[in-house]
C-alpha cells in the first residue's frame, strides 16, 4: 500500500508512520519543513509542501492508495490569543483544502481518505456518553473540529471514500496531554482541576496507531469513527489513577479560577471535556489493547523515573510553560 500522510511528523503521525513502513509499506510524508527528523526511517520519504495548495507535492499521489491528513497547528503550542485561535483553526482549513486541490490536480483518485478530527466534536458534556451519531457542540473547538471535517468534504464527489477520525487526549510520553498531567505529581503536588467531573476520553498512542492502521485497511468504512478508549474517566479519577501508578498523592486540587488566570481560555480543554465511545469502532471489530486506564499509564510509565528532571518531568514543564506564553 502506498500511503501519503500530511503531518506526518507529529504525536500521531511519527509512530504510525514508522510503523506502517515497517510493515512494508510506501510511505511519504507531506511536511511544512525541509529538514529531515533524525529518527525518521531511512526508506520513507518526506516532501515539502505549503499546505494550502497541491502544488509541488500532488504527483505524489500517481499510484497512492490512500492520504492520511493529520495536519494542524499544535492545540497546546501557546496561550490562545486571537492570533492563535485563529491559526489553529486556519492551519487544519488550508490543510483539508490542500489536500483536495492535490487530488483535483493530479488526475489520481486515491481510495480512501483518512481526515483527523477530535472529540471535542461534541462539545462540553458531562452526563452523557458522546456517540458518532451525536451532533457537533457550539464552543471554540467544536466549531473547529467541524470546519475541519468539512475541509476535505469535496474529496468524496472525486470518488475518494472518506473516513473522519475523531481523537480523544492521545497518552504518549513525548507530547501529548501526559506530560502536562504528570508533571505536578513529580512534585508531590498533583491533583484534580476543577470540578474533577468532567469527561477525560483519553487513548493510549498505540491504541491510536492500530485504530488507524485498523481503518485503512477496512474497504467498506466510511464516515467519522471515536478513536479513544472504551472507558472514559473523570478528571478526579485520572488524578487518583496517576497518583497511584506513580506513587504520589493525588489530594491537591488546581482550582478553575487559578487555571482560568493562568491559562485564559485555553483552561477550557482540561476544565471542561466530554465523555466519548468508540461505538463504531468497536463495531466494526477492533480490540484496543489498552482500553483502562491504570493498565495504560503503567504500560507508558513502568521505565520513567519518579524523580523531579528527568525527561517527562521536563517534557511537562516546557509544555505547561509554552501555555502560559503568548
Amino acid at each position: 500500500m502506498k500511503v501519503i500522510v500530511a503531518g506526518g511528523t507529529g504525536l500521531i503521525g511519527k509512530p504510525l508512520t514508522k510503523k506502517l513502513a515497517a510493515e512494508g509499506h510506501q510511505v511519504i510524508i507531506l511536511s511544512r519543513g525541509s529538514n529531515r527528523p533524525p529518527d525518521l526511517l531511512d526508506h520513507i520519504e518526506i516532501a515539502t509542501w505549503d499546505a494550502r495548495t497541491g502544488e509541488g507535492w500532488s504527483h505524489l499521489l500517481e499510484g497512492a492508495d490512500a492520504i492520511v491528513n493529520l495536519a494542524g497547528s499544535n492545540l497546546s503550542g501557546g496561550r490562545w490569543t486571537d492570533e492563535r485561535k485563529q491559526l489553529i483553526r486556519q492551519s487544519r482549513l488550508d490543510a483539508g483544502k490542500a489536500i483536495v486541490d492535490g487530488v483535483r490536480s493530479s488526475g489520481h483518485v486515491p481510495e480512501l481518505l483518512v481526515q483527523a478530527s477530535g472529540i471535542n466534536y461534541y462539545g462540553h458534556r458531562e452526563h452523557s456518553y458522546s456517540e458518532e451519531s451525536d451532533p457537533p457542540g457550539t464552543d471554540f473547538l467544536a466549531r473547529v473540529c467541524v470546519e475541519w471535517e468539512q475541509s476535505t468534504q469535496e474529496i468524496e464527489s472525486l470518488g475518494t471514500r472518506r473516513i473522519i477520525i475523531r481523537s480523544g487526549p492521545v497518552l504518549n510520553l513525548q507530547e501529548g496531554a501526559l506530560p502536562p498531567l504528570a508533571m505536578p505529581f513529580y512534585l508531590f503536588a498533583g491533583g484534580r482541576t476543577g470540578k474533577g467531573t468532567q469527561g477525560i476520553s483519553w487513548v493510549h498512542i498505540e491504541d491510536e496507531v492500530n485504530a488507524i492502521r485498523f481503518l485503512l485497511h477496512q474497504s467498506d468504512l466510511s464516515g467519522p469513527f471515536n478513536i479513544c478508549s472504551p472507558r472514559p474517566v473523570s478528571n478526579q479519577e485520572f488524578a487518583n489513577t496517576i497518583g497511584k501508578v506513580m506513587n504520589r498523592p493525588s489530594f491537591f486540587p488546581v482550582p478553575q479560577a487559578v487555571m482560568r488566570t493562568a491559562l485564559g481560555e485555553v483552561a477550557d480543554t482540561i476544565l471542561l471535556g466530554q465523555y466519548a465511545i468508540p461505538k463504531r469502532l468497536e463495531s466494526a471489530g477492533f480490540t484496543f489493547e489498552y482500553p483502562l486506564l491504570e493498565d495504560a499509564l503503567r504500560n507508558l510509565l513502568s521505565g520513567e523515573s519518579r524523580v523531579p528532571g528527568t525527561k517527562l518531568f521536563r517534557r511537562g514543564v516546557s509544555m505547561a510553560a509554552r501555555m502560559l506564553m503568548p
